[in-house]
């Protein structure tokens, strides 16, 4: 059974299935039609973060050019330049037994490339959602339809998975940023480079 969420909403991801160790993290998106000349490239990544919320160094910043951290627990299958066709355009890979204790949480976000540059930004995407999936049986379980509530921004978090007690929960985020991976990796403590 899938589980749709609305933004703010929270679900247990291992309450009731104290066997989910694996998940895949898809995430798709499609771009209005737009004549600024540009491809759009949108990036996913992955954030982990510590108690509070910071990530220790670039080694907990999973994306198109570090595709694997915390231990190999996170797992970036790879950079999908242009988001065409059906289907999930990246998927981020999450062994839940293998994250470091340290890590408290895992942000799950999209960016668009070069967004400045190329003069695009979230209003110009559509049907953006990510869904969680047990990668032991191939079963999508949550989905979450991020809707079209953006404008001007040039990043998104998307979702988050984090510890809470003894257990992992999933919490659909689908906040946005202006100023693109820069003001996201601030966000967490990293200076973009």
């Amino acid at each position: 059974m899938i589980i749709n969420l609305q933004k703010g909403e929270k679900i247990s991801l291992t309450k009731e299935n104290s066997n989910l160790t694996k998940l895949l993290v898809g995430l798709g998106w499609d771009t209005n039609e737009y004549s600024g000349g540009f491809a759009f490239d949108l990036d996913a990544s992955a954030f982990l973060l510590d108690q509070n919320g910071n990530a220790s160094g670039i080694e907990d910043f999973i994306f198109y050019n570090n595709l694997e951290g915390g231990n190999g627990s996170v797992i970036h299958t790879g950079d999908n330049l242009t988001g065409e066709g059906e289907g999930d355009d990246e998927v981020i890979k999450i062994d839940l037994q293998k994250i470091p204790e340290r890590i408290k949480k895992i942000a799950i976000t999209v960016t668009i490339y070069e967004a400045v540059k190329r003069v695009q930004n979230f209003g110009q995407v559509a049907n953006a959602y990510v869904r969680v999936i047990n990668e032991l049986t191939n079963e999508e379980f949550i989905h979450y339809d991020l809707g079209e509530d953006f404008s001007v921004e040039t990043a998104v978090v998307v979702c988050e998975i984090y510890r809470h007690n003894d257990e992992w929960k999933f919490g659909a985020v689908g906040s946005g940023f202006s100023g693109g991976l820069q003001a996201l990796c601030a966000n967490y403590g990293l200076q973009a480079g």
